[in-house]
Parts: C-alpha cells; sequence; structure tokens
C-alpha cells in the first residue's frame, strides 16, 4: 500500500531523515511513535507530500508522491495534529466546500457528505459553525474531511490530544472502526491508545526506525522470549534451592514481594520450553505454594522507553528481530510540536 524507500531529508546541512524504509500494508492500523524530534512528522509530512524528500521515493499504491502527485493524494485522507478548519462555516458548508476541493463528482457530494457525518457521529450539528463547537467535534469534523472521497489511506496525526476522556474513547473507537475499511497511520504520545487500536507499530528515534513489529510480540522480544513472573509463599533461600533444580532455567531475578511470607520472582528461561509443570512440581515438594505464576510482558510503554533511551545497547537479539523491518540511520528531526489548545 505505501512503500518507504531509502527516504533522506535534509535542511541544510542538517540530516533531519537519512535512508528509511518501511512497508505499510492494506488493511491495518498503523502506530507511528518517537519522541519529539525523532523525524516523525517530517516522514509523515513526506507521505502525504506536504514537504518534498531530499533523496528516496515514497509509492502510494504504486504512485510516486512527487512524480504522480494527484494520483498519489487521491489514495489519502490526512488530518493533522491542528485541523485545517474554516470557523467561519458550518459543518455542512465546509465539507460541501472539502468535496468540491477533492473534486468530488458533483452527483455524488451529497451522499458521501452524508455518509462521512454519519461516520463521525455529526448529523446533530451540521448546521452550526465550527468556531461553537467543543474541541471533541472540531476533531470529529477534521476526520470528516480526510474522509471524503472514500481515501484508502487514513494519516492522523495526534488524533485525541486534548480531548477529555469520553472524548478519547469516542474517537479510539472511531478508529477502530476506520480499520474495516482503510489503512489507518495513527502517530500519537498515548502510548495506551495506540496498544489499544494499533495492528503494528513503527518506533523512530533519532533519525533510526528502531522497531518494527505488532505491540504483543515488541512486548514479548524486549521481554525476553521466555520468562515467567512467581509469586510464591515461602523463604526466599528454600525457594530458590527448589528452583534450583529445575532445569532450563536460565537466571532468576528476586523482587520483595508486598505479600507478607512470599517472594516475587522473575524466572528467565532457556529456549521455548514450557516449565511450568516444573516449577509447580518442584515448589510442592517443598511445600512452598505459587501465588502466582504468569508470561512476562513488558507494556508498549516499557518498550518504547528502553527502545529510545540515551545510550542504550540494543541486544544483538532485537536487533535480528527487527532487520527485515527496519532500515538502518535516520538522524534528528526539526518537528517542532505545536501548542496544545484545551478544551473548557
Amino acid at each position: 500500500m505505501i512503500e518507504v524507500r531509502n527516504l533522506v531529508k535534509k535542511y541544510g546541512s542538517h540530516m533531519a531523515v537519512n535512508h528509511l524504509n518501511f512497508t505499510i500494508e492494506k488493511g491495518k492500523i498503523y502506530g507511528f511513535l518517537g519522541p519529539n524530534g525523532a523525524g516523525k512528522s517530517t516522514t509523515m509530512n513526506m507521505i502525504t507530500g506536504y514537504i518534498a524528500s531530499t533523496e528516496g521515493e515514497i509509492l502510494i499504491d504504486g504512485h510516486n508522491i512527487l512524480e504522480e502527485p494527484e494520483e498519489a493524494k487521491k489514495k489519502i485522507g490526512y488530518l493533522p495534529e491542528i485541523p485545517p478548519l474554516y470557523v467561519d462555516m458550518t459543518v455542512s458548508e465546509y465539507l460541501k466546500f472539502v468535496a468540491e476541493l477533492k473534486s468530488i463528482p458533483k452527483e455524488k457530494r451529497s451522499g458521501n457528505i452524508n455518509e462521512v457525518m454519519s461516520t463521525t457521529k455529526l448529523q446533530s450539528v451540521k448546521d452550526r459553525l465550527i468556531k461553537n463547537l467543543s474541541k471533541g467535534y472540531r476533531q470529529r469534523v477534521g476526520l470528516a474531511q480526510a474522509l471524503l472521497g472514500y481515501p484508502e489511506i487514513i494519516i492522523l496525526d495526534e488524533p485525541t490530544v486534548g480531548l477529555d476522556p469520553k472524548q478519547i474513547i469516542e474517537i479510539r473507537d472511531l478508529i477502530k472502526s476506520l480499520g474495516n475499511k482503510h489503512t489507518v497511520i495513527l502517530s500519537s504520545h498515548i502510548l495506551s491508545e495506540v496498544s489499544a487500536v494499533c495492528d503494528h507499530v513503527l518506533i523512530i528515534d533519532k533519525g533510526k526506525l528502531v522497531a518494527s513489529d505488532t505491540p504483543e510480540n515488541l512486548s514479548k522480544v524486549m521481554a525476553g522470549a521466555n520468562s515467567l513472573e512467581l509469586t510464591v509463599k515461602g523463604k526466599e533461600e528454600v525457594i530458590r534451592k527448589a528452583l534450583d533444580m529445575v532445569e532450563n532455567i536460565e537466571e532468576l531475578v528476586y523482587h520483595q514481594s508486598m505479600i507478607k511470607d512470599a517472594c516475587d520472582f522473575t524466572v528467565k528461561i532457556a529456549g521455548n520450553q514450557d516449565m511450568r509443570e516444573n516449577i509447580f512440581f518442584a515448589l510442592a515438594e517443598v511445600k512452598c505454594p505459587i501465588l502466582k505464576m504468569q508470561s512476562s510482558n513488558m507494556s508498549l510503554e516499557e518498550v518504547f522507553l528502553k527502545l529510545t533511551d540515551d545510550g542504550r545497547s540494543i541486544s544483538s537479539e532485537v536487533d535480528e528481530m527487527f532487520e527485515a523491518d527496519t532500515s538502518e540511520n535516520l538522524a534528528e528531526d526539526s518537528d517542532a510540536e505545536s501548542g496544545k489548545e484545551e478544551e473548557k
């Protein structure tokens, strides 16, 4: 659907994007993550054709965004962080104006506008001036304009910034529903939002694409492919002695437990063997009951912090895991984050 090949962006002597490569597949919701200054907004602006790349190419369903801009941009609906609204228009007037700009045939405009208003739940405010709408409804209007013309790709830059919790849930549900008909790229600093909504995550840091995988796989790889969290009632030395007798346990890390007379452990296991039964019987022999045993996964927030932490050293196993999906070398970006508008 989208192919980014050897993408480079320079601002004078400053290299903002350096030989970036990735592919966006049809029918998925992608989360595009990175700290401020990482390069993600510059990359998104190049994908939409808002700015030109210095080198490399971006193909939108086979159309080069620079060589065939009209054909490529027909495939894209874009909602910037600050929606491009004419606030002195009513919602209906604005959507009619956008439909005309997008050259939607006259006979199809009314039906298309009604459909996107239904999708974004704007019918009740269609005759109100946009300047009198809440931040949540303005976001919906911005999303409606992105959906006009039935683009195959929807790109959303921080779509829930400044919304209240109820509005955030509503917009998330709306984004999930868009995944049934569109390919969606979502840029967000709210990592729980990405975990809840996205099928695939791209993490960019200091000009480098450091991860490309599903949120679940990222959590497993970063936490260790096979590890368990244990809470066991008993003395630490007794539990350690019992677990030392279990084969394939690579490492046993003790954590102080919040439960009286209990110990917490992270158990790292060699290979992919399921050692839960062996652990159960070993502890049963020394009469140390297991209060909790579960697979150890990192949250997306923890993965993000680990991958974007200064001075980090990512293991060769993780590098190999991501090698097929990641590129080499992106440098620091100049994307300055816009001021956030708060809804009263």
